[in-house]
């Protein structure tokens, strides 16, 4: 929301900002906003850290009348509704609503089950009252055609040219966590003379994720080039990478395969198994995924999931050295992917 938009909220007299995300970087970044816009009437800030700060400290910090005349801006930056009993958060919502010379800025990280947000009662009963008295944002990570128009964005606002099939690389290349994203965005930017980004300078200078190169080594398995594997894997041990992970990355491909081969069988395209199955990344980690799964029949892939499966429990519970396991499965993987 522009800076702007707050302001004018702001001089309007809203009492209350309460923000909440599965993102801790998304609350931080939209609550500074909205601080910055309450900070322009010279407010005087007091910032209360707890989870759930003790009501005593809320209502002398709300009731304090500042010494130049200025409103109090009170921020929560940490805010569990749920570690108050519900008398104290009744009491909560009523200073909330009686404070008249405070601004509240309210911020809370929700946690995700099944990559959806856990809202309990007591945060449900906060967001209404917060919604009927001032304004509640529920922050969503941008994915898809949204996150490649954030990153875009942020390039052109430092007179530089990022080009889409340039963001789409980056993506794939760094994974599709925005924050990182935007911190590669600016090294871009200034490795190109805030002019034009290339493809050279994102192979060149981005950090790639794990994700990136587990997919290279599955390329290199669906050609049978079981030594060029083998080769990624020791280079990804070597520079730290745990094998569980690496194991878990695996996996996540050969599910993703097989669930566009699926669709595909089922005339769904890859990006409606995007939406059906809920994925949060960008849908183009399913394009290149269904291009891998060209090679493979479904009962091919079922054959590779259920290899990894077993160097997974390995990995947890055999004596063997990792790299001998992961190893071992990717010659499997190779073996299983030859067409009878």
């Amino acid at each position: 929301m522009p800076q702007e938009q707050y302001k004018k909220l702001a001089e309007g007299g809203c009492p209350v900002f309460y923000f909440y995300s599965t993102e801790p970087y998304l609350v931080r970044q939209e609550a500074a906003a909205a601080c910055a816009a309450l900070l322009a009437g010279e407010s005087e800030t007091t910032v209360l850290d707890e989870a759930a700060p003790p009501l005593e400290a809320i209502v002398m910090a709300a009731g304090t009348i500042s010494f130049f005349g200025t409103k109090r801006l009170i921020e929560i930056p940490n805010l569990e509704p749920a570690a108050y009993s519900d008398k104290d958060l009744d009491e909560f919502l009523d200073i909330l609503s009686s404070a008249e010379n405070a601004a509240f800025v309210l911020s809370s990280t929700v946690k995700t089950e099944w990559g959806k947000p856990v809202i309990g009662k007591r945060m449900q009963r906060l967001i209404e009252h917060c919604r009927k008295i001032g304004f509640v944002k529920e922050l969503s990570k941008p994915t898809g055609v949204q996150l490649e128009q954030l990153l875009i964005d942020r390039a052109a606002r430092q007179g530089t040219n990022l080009p889409q099939a340039v963001v789409q690389n980056l993506i794939e290349t760094c994974g599709d966590d925005p924050f990182l994203l935007e911190n590669e965005v600016d090294k871009l930017c200034a490795v190109s003379g805030y002019q034009t980004v290339s493809q050279a300078m994102v192979a060149q200078v981005c950090t790639r994720a794990l994700e990136a190169d587990v997919f290279d080594m599955i390329r290199l398995v669906t050609i049978k080039n079981s030594t060029g594997a083998c080769l990624l894997l020791q280079r990804l041990l070597r520079q730290g990478n745990e094998p569980v992970n690496i194991s878990g990355a695996l996996i996540g491909s050969y599910v993703d395969m097989y669930r566009v081969k699926l669709g595909q069988a089922s005339k769904h395209t890859y990006t409606a198994v995007h939406k059906d199955y809920g994925y949060k990344g960008s849908p183009y980690r399913l394009k290149h995924s269904l291009d891998a799964a060209g090679r493979y029949t479904l009962p091919q892939l079922e054959t590779c999931i259920q290899i990894l499966e077993e160097a997974d429990k390995s990995l947890k519970g055999s004596p063997l050295m990792p790299a001998t396991v992961l190893e071992t499965a990717l010659c499997q993987l190779a073996a299983a992917g030859r067409r009878i």
